[in-house]
């Protein structure tokens, strides 16, 4: 199976230290859509930068093509709602602990 990245970024920067109801309501979605993909076994890892100002995150996967990738870029709930933009990548992890890397 392929592996791919999403690289996304709040699409109003100030969102992160700032967050209005409906930010915070998508952003929650966001992460039941990894936690749910990671039960799915499709999630490899997930996670964010830790500072407020130029913030980003990532979302490594696996997907047998590039059009089920993008599916699963757009599906996520903060990129379909216009929370955050992403940016699709073909990857492979090279080195990673306890299994992840093949």
């Amino acid at each position: 199976m392929a592996q791919w990245i999403y690289r996304i970024v709040p699409t109003r920067p100030e969102m992160v230290a700032e967050a209005t109801d409906e930010e915070l309501a998508v952003v929650a979605e966001h992460f039941d859509y990894l936690v749910a993909l990671k039960e799915a076994g499709i999630l490899i890892l997930a996670g964010r930068t830790q500072e407020n100002a130029g913030t980003w995150g990532i979302t490594i996967f696996e997907a047998p093509d590039e059009a089920s990738a993008r599916a699963v870029m757009q599906t996520d709930p903060a990129v379909a709602a216009g929370v955050m933009d992403a940016t699709l990548y073909p990857y492979a992890v090279a080195v990673a602990r306890d299994g992840l890397s093949d």
